[in-house]
């Protein structure tokens, strides 16, 4: 169960600005040590005997967890370090729990962290932060999670990199599942973000508290600039902050010990992880996860739940295509259910710490059930709707022990695409996107197109002359002609 949970914000203005991400990491885990009870923070501390650290981005200590616990004045806690991936605090929850219920531990800290906004503001004023560091030899006790190239060779040939990259090409690939042409969508995407603006202005814990309306988020202007047709600035993630979270894991014997009340616990009844095919370009559409929808399965039939009886939700939010997703995999219908897709804000509003937005997600959910009861599904997304992981918390105790899935061998022997790299030909657009620089001026597009039954080719313009002409229409459909990693329209 989840015994105690700390969030925080480190703004340029604060009077504390200045601390190190260890630094911030432990003023969440005080936070979070008094939220379990303030006879139980002190003795649930001396109980922890793991602390597992989601992958930091602008910190990347190799085993950072030794270095927190010594901020806390903790000794004898394993460390566990994790992969790159938004799944990650996901994982190091299930991870936790196992072995808590395999009776190996009692109380664990799960912490993550991410200061790009200092460390952005450091390397432009030439600043030595002075970090705490360690020996690259320097290994945690454990190590959780895969990492591997996400790109396919064909993928990078065809400008594909970036995050905001991928999730917009998904994004018309979503939209051409939905029916609605370019300027409808636009509208559908402000609305759908609106409702995560809403979310974030109600959480004090989130980065953007203005909510911004829908026509204002879907709309390019002179603060909300074009990143990837069809996001704005608004409808991406925000990294560029500085946050951090905790949650104190705990067995009931443990919590009941350390004199934790039991309104204050919630449950952590199951978790799954599974990968989609690594690449995307392999994938049989771009607009689907049966990773996803396996990991829901899981969950959702271990706690005894359907969707429609779940009170509270937390989709992985980076960008709307990933929340779309997600949402037609679980059986959710984002135009008609009531429930905020988010207990948050998501990753545009409360912020997108990196690989901890899950910690916020699990921080908040946690706080949500405390306060109104009920249950709640988070999911995690890591890389390009690579990586995906899901959780089920409630506020009453479950039925069955905890149990943690690995569904991959539902997903693994599902048809793959074979990527060329030598396509020459005319083909009919499959997904597309145009990426923007900071000027607002296109710099590039790229396409995919369905070759035969089994083949799928990318391909990249940078001229000018021809984006415009692709953008003037729909280019859903449109007939382009690829010469290996280039189009032309």
């Amino acid at each position: 169960m989840i015994v105690g949970a700390g969030q925080i914000n480190q703004r340029e203005s604060d009077p504390s600005n200045g601390r190190s991400p260890p630094a911030l990491i432990a003023a969440a885990a005080r936070l979070a040590l008094l939220d379990s009870g303030a006879r139980a923070g002190p003795r649930l501390l001396r109980s922890v005997r793991q602390i597992s650290v989601a992958n930091v981005i602008s910190w990347p200590a190799p085993d950072p967890g030794a270095i927190v616990a010594a901020e806390l004045g903790i000794s004898g806690a394993e460390t566990v370090a994790s992969a790159v991936g938004g799944t990650s605090p996901l994982h190091l929850l299930a991870h936790a729990c196992d072995r808590i219920a395999d009776g190996e531990i009692e109380v664990a800290l799960i912490v993550g962290c991410e200061m790009v906004g200092s460390l952005g503001r450091a390397l432009r004023d030439g600043i030595d932060l002075g970090w705490p560091s360690q020996s690259e030899q320097t290994k945690p006790d454990r190590y959780l999670g895969l990492n591997r190239d996400p790109t396919h060779s064909v993928e990078q040939a065809a400008g594909l990199i970036a995050p905001a990259h991928y999730y917009s090409l998904f994004e018309s690939a979503v939209r051409a599942g939905s029916g609605r042409d370019r300027q409808s969508h636009q509208v559908w995407l402000g609305e759908l973000w609106a409702r995560f603006s809403r979310v974030a202005a109600a959480n004090q814990h989130a980065w953007i508290r203005t909510a911004p309306g829908a026509e204002e988020i879907a709309t390019v202007s002179a603060s909300n600039r074009p990143i990837a047709e069809p996001y704005t600035k608004l409808l991406s993630a925000n990294i560029q902050l500085d946050q951090a979270s905790t949650i104190i894991v705990s067995s009931q014997t443990a919590a009941a010990a350390a004199g934790v009340a039991a309104a204050d616990m919630t449950y952590v009844r199951a978790a799954a992880a599974a990968n989609d095919h690594w690449f995307a370009i392999e994938r049989e559409r771009l607009d689907r996860s049966p990773a996803v929808a396996a990991c829901g399965r899981e969950v959702m039939a271990h706690a005894d739940l359907a969707i429609d009886e779940i009170d509270h939700l937390d989709l992985y939010s980076c960008f709307p295509s990933a929340v779309q997703i997600a949402a037609a995999e679980l059986g959710i219908d984002l135009a008609e259910d009531e429930r905020p897709p988010t207990v948050t804000g998501g990753l545009t509003f409360a912020g997108g710490p990196g690989n901890n937005y899950g910690g916020h997600a699990l921080a908040s959910m946690h706080q949500v059930l405390r306060e109104g009861g009920g249950s709640g599904l988070l999911t995690g997304v890591g890389w390009y709707m690579t990586k995906h992981a899901a959780a089920i918390l409630s506020a009453e105790p479950p039925s069955r022990p905890f149990e943690a899935f690995a569904p991959q061998a539902q997903v693994d022997p599902l048809p793959k695409l074979e990527p060329l790299d030598d396509f020459q030909g005319t083909a009919a657009i499959e997904a597309c996107t145009v990426v923007y620089g900071r000027d607002r001026r296109p710099e590039s597009a790229t396409v995919t197109a369905r070759i035969g039954e089994t083949g799928r080719a990318a391909a990249c313009c940078v001229d000018p002359a021809a984006i415009e002409r692709l953008l003037d229409g729909e280019p859903l459909g449109r007939e382009v002609e690829i010469i290996g990693a280039e189009f032309s329209v």
